[in-house]
């Protein structure tokens, strides 16, 4: 099997707001550590914006994935059978659609090379 070579730009290109799809899937891409070595990524399905008749700002609401698909919809969910990740629009820097987040992935993986080696031990930073 064999992937397609690409060149990677040195930053990510987060998806913007209004590109967002009611129902489609984006990846929540963060890093538990300073040097980006640590990802944590998160799939999210984008379920609308201003959800709750008390917002006061433009709010984006991203449900989790597996809920979703159990139809669990943000009208009839409580806390134990959905999570709802709320995003301000201006502040989507860690969502990405899928291309982008692999992108993040693989700039990851490049880093952890030029770091690690090798290996592929990183150790948890504590606080």
């Amino acid at each position: 099997m064999r992937f397609e070579g690409r060149e990677l730009k040195p930053y990510g290109e987060p998806v913007s707001a209004s590109s967002l799809k009611v129902g489609d899937v984006y990846f929540s891409i963060q890093f538990a550590d300073r040097d980006g070595l640590l990802p944590i990524m998160e799939t999210w399905v984008y379920v609308g914006r201003k959800l709750d008749p008390e917002d006061t700002e433009n709010r984006l609401y991203f449900q989790d994935v597996e809920s979703y698909q159990q139809g669990v919809r943000y009208e009839s969910a409580t806390a134990e059978n959905a999570q709802f990740q709320v995003q301000l629009e201006q502040y989507l820097n860690h969502i990405f659609e899928h291309e982008r987040a692999l992108e993040q992935l693989m700039a990851c993986s490049l880093r952890r090379r030029k770091v690690l080696g090798d290996g592929n031990t990183v150790p948890i930073p504590s606080s």
